[in-house]
C-alpha cells in the first residue's frame, strides 16, 4: 500500500513538495528511525514525479540530516539526533504534522534555557530607542489582551521577545530570534488560548528591562515561562 499520495502539481516547486510530505511522515513518528524508504522507482509511482524531481529531494532531505541515501543500500531514515531543529524549514514543516506538541514542549524547555539570560542582559544593554519599542510593542500587548484580541497579541508578543534578543548586546541572541519565528508563533498561538495571555508576568518583564534590573528580569522570564503559566504544562517534561 502506497505510503505517500500522488502531488496536486501547484506552482510551488516539485521537489519541495515532495520533502515536505516525507519529512512530514518522519517529524511524525509514522516513518521511524533507521527504517528504509521505498525504492526511488516506487517513490517515483507514488508521488507521480520524476527521478530529476525526487532526487532533488533527497538532497533537501539529506541536507536537514533527516535522510540518509547510499548507492546500492538505498535511502534510510536518520536517528534525531542528526535532524537539523533550528532549520526554519524543517520548522515550518513540523507545523504541518497532526501532533506538535511534543516539539512546542521541547521547545518550551529551550526556551527556559535561554529567554531568562536573554532578558536579564535586554535589562543591562538596552537602547534608548529599543527600550522605546519595547514600550510601544508593550502597549499594544495590553490593548490586545484587555480586548481579547488573540491575533494582535500573537504578532506584538512575537515582536516583544524578538526585540528582547536583540537588545542584548550578544549578536548570538540574535539568529534565535529570528530563526524560531515560525515555532515562536506557533507556541504563543497556543499558550494565550482560553485568554491565558499572562499580562502580568509580561510586565514584570518590561518593568524590569525598562529600569535595568537584570536580577528582575531575569526571575520575571523564569516565572513566565513556568509551566502553570503554558498550556504545554502537561507535556513539558515528555
Amino acid at each position: 500500500m502506497p505510503i505517500f499520495s500522488t502531488l496536486a502539481h501547484s506552482g510551488r516547486r516539485i521537489h519541495v513538495q515532495i520533502a515536505r510530505q516525507i519529512a512530514c511522515k518522519i517529524l511524525s513518528g509514522e516513518l521511524k528511525e533507521n527504517q528504509k524508504l521505498p525504492s526511488e522507482m516506487e517513490l517515483c509511482d507514488q508521488f507521480g514525479v520524476s527521478r530529476t524531481a525526487l532526487r532533488e529531494s533527497t538532497k533537501l532531505l539529506s541536507a536537514k540530516g533527516l535522510i540518509e541515501s547510499k548507492p546500492k543500500v538505498g535511502t534510510r531514515i536518520l536517528p534525531r539526533s542528526n535532524w537539523h531543529f533550528l532549520d526554519s524549514q524543517l520548522l515550518d514543516w513540523i507545523e504541518d504534522i497532526e501532533d506538535t506538541q511534543p516539539f512546542l514542549a521541547q521547545f518550551l524547555g529551550l526556551r527556559k534555557a535561554i529567554e531568562p539570560e536573554a532578558c536579564a542582559l535586554a535589562a543591562i544593554n538596552a537602547t534608548l530607542e529599543q527600550r522605546k519599542i519595547l514600550s510601544l510593542l508593550f502597549q499594544k500587548m495590553t490593548l490586545a489582551a484587555n480586548h481579547i484580541d488573540y491575533q494582535e497579541w500573537i504578532i506584538n508578543d512575537h515582536q516583544f521577545h524578538q526585540t528582547v534578543f536583540l537588545s542584548t548586546g550578544n549578536q548570538f541572541y540574535i539568529p534565535f530570534g529570528h530563526l524560531l519565528e515560525t515555532i515562536f508563533k506557533q507556541f504563543i498561538d497556543r499558550s494565550s488560548e482560553g485568554e491565558r495571555f499572562c499580562l502580568a508576568e509580561h510586565q514584570a518583564i518590561y518593568d524590569a528591562i525598562m529600569t535595568g534590573n537584570a536580577i528582575q528580569a531575569r526571575a520575571a522570564s523564569r516565572m513566565l515561562l513556568d509551566d502553570e503559566n503554558q498550556k504545554l504544562a502537561l507535556v513539558a517534561n515528555a
